[in-house]
């Protein structure tokens, strides 16, 4: 594939640069991009006339693909259902009955080729899935996900405690084995894009002994790593219980060698001051899952202190906790979340133990904006994976994971803006009110094409 994009391009370069190009070039061969820069440069592009060349409209831009940290694929079937409930409540009445249910091959096929269609539809190039702690449906969505072109990382649960009788693996060296027939499954298959990650459901369902096990086999294979960490106080307060010796939540996955630099932790609302000293000291990432955190009640997790901490964070649907499949519907969530805290943070709250409005501290905080929020589902999320050397953005050499948006369908063109109001904007300017367009309203409709690796995928 050798082609040529000519048009707007949007991508982030760092927190706090998004990179606009409103009269650019992107050029991508053997599915990695080659060359990105204003148009005028294409003409001096060795090779340039054997790139088929694309145009896009005045309404269209690139934009990099989706990074969904954190997506529980079995789980999408009850999304919408228990969100009155904490997490712990949730987990015995939803959750577990129905993770239950993938012991059917038949059902894996059937939901899970829905949620790698509907993740793709949504502009999710790349998902880290947590499955089931059940091999068979586990080879489902990986082949599904193979089938489709998406990019993934995919988790056979571990658990092996506190989990109802008929969901919970019979012991540790039983877990092992499978864990690694699934990890040898999934690298036999030698497909670059989709890898295996070892994934404990969290400290209250996996024993020390396991979860030490596991950081072996992420050792041994040289594998990411994904789990939950202080997502609620209840959960806190029983980690704490079940690991009293340890000194906070973050020690227990420490003393298991299962915090590194390739792995991510979702939700994080919790974390004391030292913990982040220490996922910062071992390069561990944080998923932050807004849409979750408020449905089930367990937090405002605070990105803006977590990166202030040197702390890296992308964002994650954590489908069902998270009633919405599409990064785009997290992104507005991460912003609600950081503007709901800096009202709080800057309101009298006198009475309530928190700090009153007016301090120093208060008075500096800036909540996050619309241009850091596309940095947190694309570059960051990449960061957070550990695949920024792959994919999160335009820079050449990456591979060509992109978004084709269209803001002139519906809803991002519901009514029509006077033509008055673009007179005495720059082309920059412009490009930008497209991207916030898209990022406050904009849904599915306006994703016209998918490309994961430089291939077409919707």
């Amino acid at each position: 594939m050798e082609k040529v994009f000519f048009g707007k391009i949007v991508h982030s370069k760092s927190f706090d640069e998004l990179e606009v190009i409103p009269d650019g070039y992107l050029a991508v061969k053997d599915g990695k991009i080659v060359a990105v820069g204003p148009k005028v440069d294409f003409e001096s592009l060795a090779g340039k006339d054997s790139f088929e060349q694309i145009t896009l409209s005045e309404s269209q831009f690139l934009l990099p693909g989706f990074i969904d940290c954190h997506i529980h694929a079995p789980q999408a079937p009850n999304i919408g259902l228990g969100l009155d409930k904490d997490l712990l409540g949730w987990l015995k009445s939803y959750t577990f009955p129905l993770e239950s249910q993938y012991k059917d091959v038949g059902f894996a096929h059937q939901v899970y080729s829905a949620v790698v269609r509907d993740t793709l539809a949504s502009g999710t190039t790349c998902a880290c899935y947590f499955a089931t702690i059940y091999n068979e449906s586990n080879k489902v969505l990986t082949d599904e996900i193979i089938r489709q072109g998406q990019r993934a990382f995919v988790g056979k649960v571990s658990s092996n405690r506190l989990c109802p009788d008929n969901y919970i693996e019979s012991g540790t060296e039983d877990s092992v084995r499978d864990n690694v027939e699934f990890i040898e499954y999934v690298l036999e298959k030698n497909v670059d894009r989709v890898k295996p990650i070892i994934t404990p459901r969290f400290a209250i369902t996996c024993d020390m002994e396991l979860m030490k096990k596991l950081g072996e086999l992420a050792e041994r294979y040289n594998l990411n790593i994904q789990s939950h960490i202080s997502e609620s106080l209840g959960e806190v307060k029983s980690v704490k219980d079940f690991y009293p010796a340890n000194k906070h939540y973050s020690d227990v996955y420490d003393e298991a060698k299962l915090l590194t630099k390739r792995c991510v932790m979702a939700h994080g609302v919790h974390l004391e001051d030292e913990e982040l000293k220490v996922l910062s000291e071992r390069g561990t990432s944080v998923a932050h899952c807004p849409c979750s955190n408020t449905n089930l009640g367990s937090g405002m997790c605070d990105v803006k202190r977590l990166l202030a901490a040197n702390v890296k964070v992308g964002l994650g649907t954590d489908v069902s906790g998270g009633n919405r499949i599409a990064i785009y519907e997290v992104m507005r969530a991460a912003l609600d979340v950081s503007h709901h805290l800096n009202m709080m943070k800057k309101q009298d709250v006198k009475g309530t133990g928190r700090v009153a409005a007016g301090t120093k501290a208060n008075e500096e905080y800036v909540p996050l904006n619309y241009k850091q929020a596309v940095y947190l589902a694309t570059l960051g999320g990449a960061e957070a994976m550990a695949i920024a050397d792959k994919v999160g953005n335009f820079t050449p050499g990456k591979e060509f994971d992109a978004l084709l948006v269209d803001v002139s369908l519906y809803p991002t063109n519901r009514y029509q803006l006077p033509a008055v109001l673009t007179q005495e904007k720059s082309p920059e300017e412009l490009l930008l009110e497209l991207v916030q367009k898209f990022v406050y309203v904009g849904d599915d409709r306006n994703i016209l094409r998918v490309f994961v690796a430089g291939q077409q995928v919707k």
